[in-house]
């Protein structure tokens, strides 16, 4: 009898272990550790008729496009697998101005179908002569950051970050927060040469 009680319980124990409710629950995906350099800059000062700050970690080259003009360049972050690509304009009357504003108006808003959002604010630096628009683009996109700055007569200077990775934001989120604050000073020290 003691032998059929031990078999039992055994049985029971084996039969309620079976029938347990477990939930097995896959682990989130994670990403890398991203390592984030410390803030420092240097001064952009070339041929070009204009300057800016960039952080250290960052490279200007030329730009290699065959269809590159000069001041054309991309502000290289090999660490984060992205560029800047800048180019610059000589503003020849106001069609050539409105059409080129026009322009980057248009490449921002090509995003709107894959964006979660796209935020403008107006860049407003008088004493200067800088103005312009910084798009914000939130989103699987192509580009998640793009603006111009101009002086309303000579000058027009355009810049968008891209990452040569498929877009997906969650991803590249902080590395897009790190790289704006890097722009936002950028932009804050721009100044025309004359």
């Amino acid at each position: 009898m003691k032998r059929n009680l031990i078999l039992l319980f055994v049985l029971l124990s084996v039969i309620a272990a079976c029938t347990s409710e477990s939930t097995n629950t896959p682990k989130p995906k994670g990403y890398f550790r991203i390592n984030f350099p410390k803030k420092q800059y240097q001064v952009f000062n070339s041929d070009c008729p204009f300057t800016f700050e960039y952080p250290v970690y960052a490279q200007i080259t030329a730009d290699s496009d065959k269809n590159a003009q000069p001041c054309w360049n991309n502000m290289n972050f090999p660490q984060f697998n992205g560029k800047l690509h800048l180019t610059y304009h000589g503003v020849f009357s106001e069609k050539n101005y409105n059409e080129m504003t026009e322009s980057a108006r248009t490449l921002a808003m090509k995003h709107t179908i894959k964006a979660n959002s796209i935020d403008q604010r107006v860049i407003n630096y008088p004493e200067k002569k800088v103005y312009g628009i910084y798009y914000a683009i939130e989103g699987n996109t192509a580009s998640s950051v793009q603006f111009f700055l101009t002086d309303s007569a000579k000058h027009y200077f355009r810049g968008a970050l891209y990452f040569n990775e498929r877009p997906q934001y969650d991803s590249i989120q902080p590395v897009v927060k790190f790289l704006k604050k890097d722009i936002d000073r950028m932009i804050e020290t721009f100044k025309w040469k004359n």
